[in-house]
C-alpha cells in the first residue's frame, strides 16, 4: 500500500493541480495536508481560493510542521507543499540548514513509516542563478537537498513544466 509520488516543477508550473488530478484518481475521498502558514492578508486570502477551488470531496488538515502526528494509515495523502514546509523550519530554526534539514528528514522519515499513498509537492527553486541574497541561497540550498533526499525515497517523480507532467523516476 506505501507509496511515495514526488511531484516538482517551477511556480505555476501547475505542480498542484496535476498532484490533485492524481489523487483524485486513486481514491473518491483523498487527504489534503496544507503546510503553509498565514504570512499577510493577501496570503490569507491566496489560500482561501485555493481551498475553494479544491470542492468536497477533500479532507483538509492543515499543519504546517509536524505532518506524522496524523493517523494517516491506508489513505492518499497530498502534501502540498515541501517548499512551505521547510520554510517554516527554516525559520523557526533560526535559519539554521544543518537542524532545520536534520529535523525536516526526521519528520519525514516518521511521516513515511505510515503504510499510505504520499504525493508531495516541492518546488524546484535552484533553476535559476546564483542568488546575491546569502538568505536565499541558504534556504534554495536547503531545499534542493530535501528534494534529493525525498526523490530517493520516492518510487515516482514527475517534473511539471507549462502544465505538462513528465515523469522522471519510476521504479515499477
Amino acid at each position: 500500500m506505501k507509496k511515495i509520488i514526488l511531484v516538482t516543477g517551477g511556480q505555476r508550473s501547475g505542480k498542484s493541480t496535476f498532484a490533485e488530478q492524481l489523487a483524485l484518481t486513486l481514491a473518491d475521498r483523498p487527504i489534503y495536508m496544507a503546510t503553509s502558514r498565514v504570512w499577510d492578508d493577501e496570503y490569507h486570502e491566496r489560500i482561501k481560493r485555493h481551498q475553494l477551488s479544491r470542492g468536497s470531496q477533500w479532507t483538509t488538515i492543515e499543519e504546517n510542521k509536524h505532518l506524522s502526528q496524523y493517523d494517516l494509515v491506508g489513505k492518499v495523502v497530498l502534501i502540498d507543499c515541501l517548499t512551505l514546509w521547510a520554510t517554516n523550519f527554516f525559520f523557526d530554526l533560526d535559519n539554521d540548514i544543518e537542524k532545520a534539514l536534520t529535523e525536516l528528514k526526521q519528520e519525514f522519515e516518521r511521516l513515511i513509516a505510515q503504510q499510505a499513498k504520499f504525493i508531495l509537492v516541492t518546488n524546484e527553486i535552484g533553476l535559476g542563478g546564483t542568488s546575491e541574497n546569502n538568505l536565499q541561497r541558504k534556504f534554495i540550498d536547503l531545499l534542493g537537498w530535501l528534494n534529493q533526499y525525498v526523490a530517493a525515497k520516492a518510487d515516482e517523480v514527475y517534473f511539471v513544466v507549462s502544465g505538462i507532467a513528465m515523469k522522471i523516476k519510476s521504479t515499477i
